[in-house]
């Protein structure tokens, strides 16, 4: 069905009750990645749980706040989760490697494309990429949203095929799932991405995401052409069975297939440090459906600095975001040409991914 999948693992599915980690959810976990690996898949693992290891070890850091003790927990329980991943996967006689990065690491076209190729190579030689937050070290501007935002990157990045969000319920409901009048949304199409009726907000008892952020990840990563599948990783062989159609979760069918370099475009707002306000005739070329660059006679104003090859926001007069880009020149030589005809493009429509 899929030949390189990224499968993002929540801390409720591998935490008891207790927060305390769940060994023999991993375990079953890492049976059905080999079985995916030995059918001939690639497989890239983002996995929470480092603050789960750490905090069943005792250790804390009195009279400090959580923050404090969730960077503590984190140092010391990357190391005893990776150590774990590391011994199952061995007793299949397959090595994983363990990739620890921040929002930080993505802003960078040459980091992106390096890490890629780490990726990349990994993959080759058999051994099953584990990616987690660098807690420790994150600090509130450049951390993720959770390891759902993570995973949603690493999956452009790598040019998956689709992403499997396992999560401690089945999917997406149209209200509380504990509610009866709730359903399970099986399938969301392309026309269907602006789910209105979605209500359900309850965000994770130890992480910090929730499903209305799944949501909105879901859709912009279908809206790049891969696949996002969001089911209960808590029930038994629930890879092996979405695999084959058997288990009920949510699909977001994929719409469109951008290419690499725009992939990484669509997904640089949360990196992006310069507005640049475009005219409504701006607007009406860079909306239709031929390809348009953004030329500078189009530009109205420019808010915040960037230099050549900065990923900048587009908006209309109304602030309202159009595209993402990455500018062919900086910003003192875009305010030397602001408005006038016959110059190169801001923006080139290669390097453009308009919403």
């Amino acid at each position: 069905m899929y030949q390189r999948i990224v499968i993002k693992v929540g801390t409720n599915v591998l935490s008891q009750a207790d927060g305390a980690p769940d060994l023999d959810r991993m375990h079953h976990l890492v049976d059905q990645i080999v079985q995916f690996r030995n059918e001939g898949k690639e497989v890239i693992l983002v996995s929470s749980g480092a603050v789960a290891f750490g905090r069943a070890t005792g250790w804390a850091t009195p009279g400090k706040d959580e923050i404090a003790n969730r960077q503590v927990w984190a140092a010391i329980g990357q190391i005893d989760m990776v150590k774990t991943y590391q011994k199952l996967f061995n007793k299949h006689n397959m090595a994983c490697a363990q990739l620890l990065v921040t929002r930080d690491d993505f802003r960078s076209r040459r980091h992106y494309l390096n890490m890629r190729q780490c990726f990349y190579h990994l993959l080759d030689k058999n051994i099953i990429p584990v990616i987690n937050e660098n807690d420790a070290v994150s600090i509130n501007e450049l951390m993720f949203t959770d390891n759902d935002e993570l995973a949603g990157l690493v999956a452009a990045m790598a040019e998956a095929e689709a992403l499997i969000m396992l999560t401690s319920v089945p999917g997406v409901f149209t209200g509380d799932p504990s509610h009866e009048d709730s359903r399970l949304l099986e399938r969301i199409e392309p026309s269907e991405f602006d789910v209105t009726s979605i209500q359900y907000q309850e965000k994770s008892t130890f992480g910090r995401g929730g499903m209305w952020t799944k949501v909105n990840l879901a859709k912009r990563i279908a809206r790049m052409g891969i696949a996002v599948h969001i089911a209960d990783g808590t029930r038994e062989n629930v890879l092996i069975r979405l695999m084959e159609g058997k288990e009920k979760h949510t699909y977001f069918v994929p719409d469109g297939n951008l290419d690499g370099r725009k992939k990484w475009i669509a997904h640089s707002q949360p990196f992006t440090s310069a507005k640049v306000v475009i005219n409504a005739g701006a607007v009406r070329a860079l909306q239709s459906k031929h390809a348009t660059s953004l030329l500078p006679v189009g530009i109205l104003k420019i808010d915040g600095t960037f230099e050549k090859g900065d990923v900048i926001r587009i908006t209309d007069e109304k602030d309202q975001l159009i595209a993402l880009g990455r500018t062919q020149y900086d910003m003192n030589h875009a305010l030397e040409v602001l408005g006038k005809n016959d110059q190169r493009p801001l923006v080139h429509y290669d390097y453009l991914y308009v919403l």
